[in-house]
């Protein structure tokens, strides 16, 4: 069975974490919360840094934790990448890769990761001869998950790699977590409070709050409802799977195809019929009852209203929309929602600029 089964309660003066979870037992699951909210907790429990009273674990099929059952931290196959990449320094980066290797366990039948397959996922060869203080930030962060990935671990835990990079070290690094992302047969669980990176890499998401996961289903799902008291803000949107079904030259521009229609999005090069992401922010999402050519706005998509939702300020507020069965967000003032008559039901046009969208 390919899933990851996690229960967890534990009791702390001014914090609890009380969680029951089952997830995917491949791909990305990002944890994802503010501050405080119980990520690195579930992580270190899952880890086996923290024993609380209550805790079951199972990792597609096997048993970690249970009543009877208690692995220690160094006998569970896994790799952990805490927010330092922790290298030691006196080692150079190919030292510090086989220093992981005396965890690894042999890999069977063609099973798990070996260290050359790490170094190429990572991009690190040319960088084997050099020590950490040698490296940027972005450099030692890909040195540390391929160190973890070298133990060929049945399990990846991920807690936020990219929160002591600035931006443009963690778009210089977010390439390499999405070749883990589409290539590794290992489940990931990547802790994180950026929604960028959430948009980018995560398979399934899981919200925590106060120590209780919130919602925990499959990432454009769970970032399309709008019952979860965690707002995004500026972030708030969804994101689609796409594949790019058509190149225009001229205009520099592909579109990108996914279940319900299309939309024309900025060319970054992407072969055709690559598979692509497509953020769209609600911000960036206008409502209109036609459809006409006389707009700059080039993405037109036929919805129909889910759902109306208050925002954060009181002149807002957050629709659903459905087209043909992908989930759609956009923010409108209320006064719009009004003026529009907007109900569940309701057939309305979704307006998105290509030049807006996040591919």
């Amino acid at each position: 069975m390919n899933r990851i089964q996690a229960r967890f309660q534990l009791a702390w003066p001014g914090f609890g974490l009380d969680v029951d979870i089952a997830l995917p037992g491949r791909g990305v699951t990002v944890l994802f919360g503010h501050s405080g909210s119980g990520k690195t907790t579930l992580l270190r429990c899952i880890a086996g840094l923290e024993r609380p009273p209550v805790g079951k674990l199972s990792i597609n099929g096997d048993t970690w934790q249970d009543e009877r059952t208690w692995l220690p931290p160094h006998r569970r196959p896994l790799g952990y990448v805490f927010q330092e990449a922790s290298l030691f320094p006196h080692l150079s980066v190919l030292g510090n890769l086989r220093y992981g290797l005396r965890r690894a366990k042999t890999i069977a039948n063609g099973q798990g990761v070996s260290l050359e397959h790490a170094i190429d996922l990572l991009g690190i060869g040319h960088l084997l001869e050099r020590k950490p203080d040698r490296l940027s930030g972005g450099e030692r962060s890909r040195v540390a998950i391929a160190r973890a990935l070298a133990v060929s671990p049945r399990l990846l835990l991920l807690d936020e790699p990219l929160a002591a990079l600035d931006h443009d070290r963690k778009q210089e690094i977010l390439p390499y977590l999405e070749r883990l992302h589409d290539e590794l047969e290992v489940p990931v669980l990547y802790v994180s409070h950026a929604p960028d990176e959430v948009a980018r890499i995560a398979d399934h998401l899981v919200v925590l709050e106060d120590g209780r996961a919130l919602a925990s289903g499959p990432l454009g799902e769970t970032l399309a409802r709008l019952d979860l008291p965690i707002r995004l803000g500026e972030d708030t949107g969804v994101v689609i799977d796409a594949v790019v079904a058509e190149r225009d030259e001229q205009w520099h521009l592909v579109r990108a195809s996914f279940a319900g229609g299309s939309v024309w999005v900025r060319d970054t090069g992407m072969a055709v019929g690559h598979r692509a992401r497509v953020r769209i922010l609600a911000r960036d999402v206008s409502l209109a009852h036609t459809h006409g050519d006389d707009s700059s706005i080039l993405n037109a998509l036929l919805a129909h209203v889910v759902a109306v939702a208050d925002e954060a300020h009181p002149a807002l507020a957050l629709v659903r929309l459905d087209v043909a069965g992908t989930p759609l967000i956009a923010r409108v003032t209320r006064r719009s929602a009004a003026h529009l008559g907007l109900r569940p039901g309701l057939p309305i046009w979704a307006q998105i600029k290509a030049v807006a969208l996040i591919g």
